[in-house]
């Protein structure tokens, strides 16, 4: 009985030392760069795994996770790397590892993002987070700008709302060194900066918190709610966000985009003055204002908004074909009028009268219709304004506008 088992002891030994020399082969063929060829000794190892000494097991599973790392198979790596966590034998390799793991993936990721591929960077992104989701929280932030940018608006909806669930920041220290020969100011890493304070070359010393992304992620909440139609959702979120950014203009515009389609337009207003507050150089603010105070049956302070946003943009041209369209708002009224009047001396006196009122609409529209023509030649301008000049009788200028539809 001793000697059976004094048999299958040698026979045990002399399979576990294979077992070693082949990992150890196909760790030296790794060393080297030859990524096929340890592949392909730990894919002939793959059906003995069973019988394996389980020390050798952490081994060959941490060894195939970098070899599918170096080959940029991150899916496959970081299925093979993760469970290997807690096991002491190989904490540190294995730490080094999925450091590496990581910086790849965002390598790649970076990569796709600069083709236009923000789908493929953003499922990277969120990879290399969950690498480590304790010390790669930035991850997840860049994965969900990425989601956005590729229109996968649930996938990004998840991830902003993860980062909102704890309490993600990203605010970081920066530290700032002047130098005392050059006056000029840089920026350096910490390492760098506790150097530099003991340094005689160095001299006003700073450090600097970034602002916090957490107001940020709550708009952008707000703003895929938005984009989705979800408005009550939508509302809730910028609600809850502007109370810690009440100025941010992208929240006040997104409120009141959420109030106009809701058909609240004296609230979209309100918050329109609001954005014309943080942003009073801005023309689309003054046009859309002037557009929503025309329907509201304000048309004096339509018209001083639509000039505002003109005078701000003076090639805005929308905003002088509403201007138009605002001024010709008044002829209906007075062509009714002209039309119900009778043939007596007093009718056809008040007829001649609303005539010439006509007439001074049609002359305020004539230079904001040449102006709009000299930034690009509309054709419906071209035709409002031969129009006007035919009825003001101004033939040289009708014929110009006809000469113009024909080029």
């Amino acid at each position: 009985m001793k000697r059976t088992i004094l048999f299958f002891f040698i026979i045990f030994f002399n399979f576990s030392f294979a077992q070693k020399k082949e990992l150890r082969k196909a760790q030296k063929l790794y060393d080297a760069g030859d990524l096929e060829g340890s592949s392909q000794i730990l894919s002939d190892f793959q059906p003995l795994l069973e019988n394996i000494d389980d020390k050798l097991k952490p081994n060959y599973y941490l060894l195939k996770g970098k070899v599918a790392k170096d080959n940029k198979l991150f899916n496959e790596a970081f299925d093979v790397l993760i469970p290997l966590k807690g096991i002491e034998s190989i904490e540190e390799d294995l730490e080094r590892t999925l450091t590496l793991l990581a910086a790849d993936i965002v390598n790649s990721a970076i990569d796709d993002n600069s083709k236009g591929d923000f789908k493929s960077s953003a499922d990277k992104l969120y990879l290399a987070y969950e690498v480590d989701k304790e010390q790669n929280l930035d991850y997840l932030y860049f994965a969900a700008s990425s989601a956005v940018n590729a229109s996968e608006f649930e996938t990004a909806l998840e991830y902003y709302t993860l980062l909102k669930e704890i309490n993600y920041t990203g605010v970081i220290t920066k530290y700032y060194v002047t130098e005392i020969d050059t006056d000029k100011e840089t920026e350096v890493a910490k390492s760098e900066y506790d150097l530099y304070k003991k340094s005689k070359s160095y001299k006003d010393f700073r450090e600097e918190k970034t602002e916090s992304k957490f107001p940020e992620i709550v708009k952008n909440i707000a703003l895929i709610y938005a984009q989705m139609g979800d408005d009550d959702k939508a509302m809730s979120a910028v609600q809850e966000a502007r109370i810690s950014s009440p100025n941010d203009i992208n929240l006040i515009l997104t409120e009141a985009n959420i109030y106009i389609q809701l058909g609240e337009k004296e609230k979209f207003k309100d918050l329109m003055n609001q954005a014309i507050d943080q942003d009073p150089n801005n023309p689309s603010l003054f046009y859309n204002l002037a557009v929503v105070t025309s329907d509201l049956g304000d048309k004096v302070s339509a018209r001083e908004y639509y000039e505002k946003a003109i005078e701000i943009d003076v090639n805005y041209q929308n905003a002088y074909l509403n201007l138009v369209a605002l001024i010709l708002e008044g002829e209906q009224k007075i062509v009714e009028e002209m039309n119900s009047l009778g043939t007596s001396s007093k009718d056809n006196a008040q007829y001649d009268l609303l005539k010439l009122e006509r007439e001074k609409l049609y002359q305020e529209c004539v230079p904001i219709l040449k102006k709009l023509i000299d930034i690009e030649k509309d054709e419906d301008a071209i035709k409002t304004l031969m129009n006007i000049y035919g009825t003001l009788g101004d033939n040289e200028g009708f014929k110009q506008m006809k000469a113009l539809l024909s080029e």
